[in-house]
């Protein structure tokens, strides 16, 4: 089983022709049935696809149809523990908070690979590995 993070999301939902060749490996990526995200993970891709800022934003209902999409695979929610848990790997591997409960929803769904480009390719959090799968 594989956690997708943020980052895979917003590829596939790209259409800057710079990203193409990332939108095609996050589309093969999502094409896949042994994936999980979190509810995290769904947030952050809402808030930065809809952003009004970005020149190839996304409406509400896009947006929504694609987290309805999604919801095909496990979804991981937030819970105190953990948050908890997420607070310990913050502090253990020096890594950011919301980077911190990327790796513990992955851990919670039974994911041993998160497929991201925010953490550092091959590292391993005890038992969770980080991988882009973009390299």
């Amino acid at each position: 089983m594989r956690f997708v993070d943020t980052n895979v999301l917003l590829y596939a939902a790209s259409t800057a022709p710079d990203e193409g060749e990332k939108h095609r490996w996050a589309l093969e990526i999502l094409g896949d049935e042994d994936l999980a995200l979190s509810v995290q993970v769904l947030q952050e891709f809402y808030v930065q696809a809809t952003r009004s800022s970005e020149s190839e934003r996304l409406s509400h209902g896009q947006a929504v149809s694609l987290i309805e999409s999604w919801l095909r695979f496990r979804v991981q929610e937030m819970s105190v523990p953990l948050l908890q848990a997420a607070l310990s790997a913050r502090s253990r591997w020096n890594v950011s908070f919301w980077d911190a409960a990327i790796v513990e929803a992955a851990r919670a769904a039974g994911c041993g690979v998160v497929l991201t480009e925010d953490l550092q390719d091959g590292m391993d959090f005890a038992g969770v590995r980080a991988l882009n799968p973009f390299r």
